[in-house]
Order: C-alpha cells, then structure tokens, then sequence
C-alpha cells in the first residue's frame, strides 16, 4: 500500500478491484480512471492491460474498453494478443467486447491482405446482425469480399452465413448464387479431406457432407419463394440423395435424419404451393408434432391460400391459440437464424391481412396490417413498408377511427426515422 501510494509501483487490477470492495462501491468504480491514468496518459504495458481489457468484459464496462483501445492502436505490437483475446471474448459469449477489439484489429490491418483480417471481418459481420434490414445488408456487403482470405474451410461456414443473412433479406437471387457457391467449393474439397473427420479435428462446424446438402436445400428454398416449385423438388431430391450415407456414425446421423425430415416435409409444401389442397391435412400433422415451426409453416399455408382461392379457416382456428403466443411473445433480436423469424412473422402478418381482407374480414384485416407495418418500421424492413401502406390505402374506407388514428402515428414514425437516416447519410464518420 505504501508503494502504491507513492507511487512507486503501479496497482494490480486484483489490487483495484480489493480496494473497491473494501470501500463497498460497485465493482469497477474506478475502472474509468484507472484506465486513463495506466493506458490513456501512460505507455500501456500488455501485462496489466489484458486483466483490465478482460474485468471490463466481465462487467460490461464497454465505454472504458472503447476509450482505451484507442489508445492501443497507436501501438501495434499488441495487435497478436489483442486478436487473441478477442477470439477468447467471442467464445465465452462476451460479443460486444469482442466486437470492439475485432474492430480494433480490423482497423489496424486494413491494409493488409492477411487472413486475420478477413477473421476478423467475419467475426464483425456476425456480430453486427441485428433487427435493421439495411444495416445488415451493409454488414453483408462489406465482408463478401473477405470470403476467400479464409481458410477453406471456414469459407464454408462464412459462405452459409451470408447466404442465411440474404435469405432473411429476401434476396433470392443472391441467396441462391451463395448456396451454389457454397456446394461448388464443397465438392472442390472433398478429393482432398478424409472421408471422416471427427468434430474435435474439423475447423468448420459441420461434416462436409453437410454443406454440399445445405447447398441444394438452400437452392430449394430461393426456388419456392420465386415461386418455382418443380425446381424446389428437383434440388430436394439433390439433398436426399446426398445424406444417403452408409454407416454413419452419431454426429453424420444426426444431420441425416435432420435432412430426411426436411426432404419429407417439403415434398408436401412444394405440392401445397403448386395448388394441391389434398396435402393440406398431411402438412397440418406435421406443424402439430414440430412446434418450432409453425410460423413458417402457417407463412406457407395462407400464401397457398391466397394463391389459390384456399380455404383454411379450420387451420387458423386449430392454430389459434399459438398464432396468438407466437405474435404475442414476439420480440426483435439478433443474428440471422432471428433476422428469418423477425421476417418470417412480417410475412405472417402481410399474408394473414390479404386473406382476411379477401375474405371481406375487414376488422381482422386492419388489426394484422398494422401490427405488420409496426413490426416492419421495427426492422427497417421497406419492402413490407410498402405492402403495408399500399394495402392500407386500398382498404382505408373500412377502416375504424382508432385504425385511422394508429396509421397516422404509424406513418409519423416512418417519416421521422427517414428524416435521420438521411441526416446520416450527409455525418462524416
């Protein structure tokens, strides 16, 4: 204590961190101005700076992070650990710190043409998705051309992940040149790996035969949603014949049966969607033992109802009570598997308020179109923006003065956030 206090040797953060809680204040009272005395107004020393990046982690004590590493980019010789210890954050689930020091790094190696950096900018692309449709697809545009500084096999996993974050998009075209990417350099890699490798020696996430039938499911899916249906079963054929694998072990197993069920199940989609309503009860038997699925599958259902003059009141009804969990506990969060929900329930919400409307349900028809158009201001999502506001306009003279009212509150939120988005596109950054 008396070295410390005059100064003659610098307190440890287990040293700060005891004096804090024997003076009973919160934990990182004084990790502001430790930081600026120790990092920011003296040369920081990696030794005592990595303890203090990583309490900052823990407590979530981002803006001390942010005030230092900037501070630290003048130095690049910790640019290895820095990296490193961002890869530690990232795998104990501390993003947004890790976020920060990937950024860090990034910066720093902009100009190299290094396969860190690409790591890196993958690392930023999966943890910048978040509820905004355009600044993910800025997010995607800006790491595609960082794929192939990766290694081959993390390729696979950034080429899924692109392609998965253009599917919530609704960029079908772009979507499916990704997954045929995707299965090109899957069968570019097979002559050259084991024809087993187990999951501790792999660095992508999946057997490789995985990939090359994610590729054809993915194909599928831009298919069905451009409407191309005997193509959507042609690549679904693809995929099954591709799992036909003889003694799998557990793992390959597990993705065999997952890819047998989809195979199942959209052989009777794509049938629903080209018109035949004698599927219908076989496609409502499997929404009952899948749960999880029931938004995209009830998606499916009121899209081929709209398409072809349906009738699926009695679905709606035996679904009713988790079509109101579904919208009722619905809420906005990150990643691309929740960036397809988000948009899965838009959808929902788009395609309910055309069959309501078109069953001169006009009350029901209102209710689901605005809290469409509030789910799409949420996610900045124009394309739904749009449908919303075009339905409406059709079908104003049914609406009620509370729909009215609830419109105009809503349209007043659209153009506010239009005014700042285009006060941003003139800010220097």
């Amino acid at each position: 204590m008396s070295a410390i206090i005059k100064g003659t040797r610098p307190i440890a953060m287990a040293q700060l961190d005891l004096l804090t809680e024997g003076m009973k204040l919160e934990e990182g009272h004084f990790y502001e101005q430790y930081g600026a005395e120790c990092f920011v107004e003296a040369a920081p020393h990696w030794r005592r700076l990595e303890p203090f990046l990583q309490r900052c982690a823990e407590l979530d004590k981002l803006d001390c992070i942010q005030n230092v590493i900037r501070q630290v980019t003048d130095d690049r010789s910790y640019i290895s650990e820095l990296f490193e210890m961002a890869e530690g954050m990232f795998e104990r689930g501390q993003k947004q710190a890790a976020l920060m020091l990937y950024e860090c790094v990034a910066e720093c190696e902009k100009y190299q043409h290094s396969e860190r950096l690409a790591l890196c900018q993958y690392r930023i692309f999966t943890l910048s998705l978040g509820q905004d449709q355009h600044a993910n697809l800025r997010a995607a545009v800006h790491f595609e051309p960082f794929i192939n500084r990766l290694d081959e096999e993390r390729q696979l996993d950034a080429i899924k992940d692109l392609a998965n974050t253009y599917s919530a998009l609704r960029y079908w075209d772009k979507m499916f040149a990704l997954a045929d990417e995707l299965g090109r350099k899957a069968e570019l890699m097979e002559p050259y790996t084991k024809k087993r490798v187990e999951k501790e020696e792999r660095v992508s996430a999946y057997p490789l035969f995985v990939y090359k039938a994610y590729s054809n499911l993915l194909k599928a899916s831009a298919s069905e949603w451009k409407g191309n249906y005997v193509q959507a079963l042609e690549f679904t054929k693809q995929y099954e014949s591709i799992v036909n694998i003889e003694d799998p072990n557990d793992e390959e197993q597990f993705y065999i049966t997952m890819f047998i069920g989809w195979t199942k199940v959209n052989n009777i989609l794509y049938k629903l969607m080209m018109g035949n309503e004698a599927v219908l009860p076989d496609y409502v038997e499997w929404i009952d033992k899948n749960e999880k699925e029931t938004l995209t599958a009830l998606v499916k259902i009121v899209e081929a109802a709209n398409l072809h003059n349906m009738n699926v009141d009695a679905v709606l009804r035996k679904f009713e009570h988790r079509i109101d969990t579904l919208l009722s506990d619905w809420a906005l969060s990150a990643g691309y598997n929740e960036q397809i929900k988000n948009d899965r329930h838009s959808r929902f919400l788009v395609e309910l308020s055309v069959y309501h409307f078109r069953h001169e349900r006009y009350t029901e028809g209102m209710q689901r179109l605005l809290t469409c158009l509030s789910s799409a201001i949420k996610i900045n999502n124009h394309i739904d923006i749009i449908q919303c506001v075009a339905m409406f306009e059709k079908f104003r003279s049914f609406a009620s003065k509370e729909a009215l009212k609830m419109y105009a509150f809503l349209m007043e939120e659209v153009r506010s956030n239009y005014e700042n988005q285009k006060d941003r596109s003139y800010t220097l950054v």
